[in-house]
């Protein structure tokens, strides 16, 4: 099984239309479910530490003890999609769970990279949160067509 922990809520339907499609062309490959966590409220007196704090635990509460953790984070690996191919192939040979994790929009807490057995780098460039899910998703996506040898645009 596939999951993706994410905190909050797609709420332009052009870009939850996409994300839906890369979902169900997964499913085609195998199973994937998308769990969305609420993210906390950013106010004057709730500090950016205790609202990743929250959200952490929030997260937290969700992963099994056996699960592969790919946490996104703006300090972890990149890797071009060959590589993420081969990495999602093997993760799945040897474990039964991997669990993508993105988290809210100001950040990751330690505990979640504490506890993640990878730590994914999208990009240099910083993307909006909700993007996030569109890229992972899609290219979770190209992964399978690569490892199934299938075409699949550049």
């Amino acid at each position: 099984m596939i999951r993706i922990i994410a905190l909050g809520k797609i709420k332009d339907k052009h870009l939850k239309a996409l994300i839906d499609d890369y979902i169900l062309r997964i499913g085609r490959y195998h199973k994937i479910e998308v769990l969305e966590l609420k993210d906390e409220t950013i106010t004057d007196n709730n500090s950016t530490a205790n609202i990743i704090e929250t959200e952490g635990k929030r997260v937290m509460e969700k992963l099994g003890e056996s699960d592969y953790v790919v946490a996104l984070d703006l300090h972890g690996k990149m890797m071009d999609s060959l590589e993420f191919a081969r990495n999602i192939d093997h993760i799945l040979t040897h474990n039964r769970n991997l669990t993508f994790v993105i988290g809210g929009s100001l950040g990751i807490s330690k505990e979640i990279t504490d506890r993640a057995n990878l730590r994914l780098k999208l990009s240099d460039m910083t993307f909006l949160h909700q993007m996030t899910r569109l890229i992972l998703t899609e290219q979770i996506y190209r992964s399978f067509k690569i490892l199934n040898h299938e075409t699949y645009h550049k």
